[in-house]
C-alpha cells in the first residue's frame, strides 16, 4: 500500500493530506499550537484518529502516540549510533534506520521484516513523501513515525 504524504503550502502549523494511491485523501494530518510538536491525524470523515505528541523534556528526542485516545507507545532516537541516526518505537518493536538527514529510510519489525519504506520526493515546492507500506493495517502507526521524524527535522532547522 502506498501513501503521499504532502505538507500544506500555506499553513501556520504543521498541515498535511494524505493520500493513497487512487488520489483520494486517506488522513488529514493538523498541527496544534503547544509548547513542543502536537499533531492530530483524522479521517477524510473527520474523526480523530491519532496523535503524536513530543515530549518537552527528554534525553533524546520523544514522541508519544495516541490511537484514539490511547497512549499506544513512543519513538525514541536511540543515544549511541556511530553512524547517522536510529530510531526505536516502543511497543511496537520496530527501528528505523537509513538516511534520515535526506528522510529516505525504512521501518523494521523485531523479526527484521520490513513494515514500511520511506522516501522524500524532491522537486516539490512542499515537503512530499511516499510511504510504501507493507501491511495496510499498520499504515496509521507508519504515519505516526514519518510525521514524528518530520517534526524532528524542522525543529533542528
Amino acid at each position: 500500500m502506498k501513501l503521499i504524504l504532502k505538507q500544506k503550502m500555506f499553513s501556520l502549523l504543521d498541515s498535511f493530506d494524505v493520500y493513497s494511491e487512487d488520489g483520494s485523501i486517506a488522513y488529514k494530518v493538523k498541527g496544534e499550537l503547544a509548547l513542543a510538536h502536537k499533531l492530530k491525524i483524522y479521517s477524510p470523515e473527520g474523526d480523530e484518529l491519532g496523535e503524536v505528541s513530543q515530549k518537552l523534556i527528554s534525553i533524546t528526542p520523544t514522541f508519544e502516540l495516541y490511537e484514539k485516545g490511547k497512549k499506544i507507545g513512543s519513538i525514541k532516537r536511540k543515544l549511541f549510533k556511530l553512524f547517522g541516526s536510529a530510531y526505536i518505537i516502543e511497543s511496537l518493536g520496530w527501528t528505523a534506520k537509513g538516511n534520515f538527514t535526506e528522510r529516505n529510510y525504512s521501518i523494521h519489525d523485531s523479526n527484521g521484516n520490513t513494515v514500511a519504506t520511506i522516501k522524500k520526493q524532491l522537486l516539490n515546492l512542499t515537503d512530499t513523501y511516499v510511504l510504501d507500506v507493507a501491511n495496510p493495517q499498520h499504515a496509521l502507526h507508519v504515519l505516526m513515525f514519518v510525521i514524528a521524524i518530520d517534526a524532528e527535522k524542522c525543529s533542528e532547522k
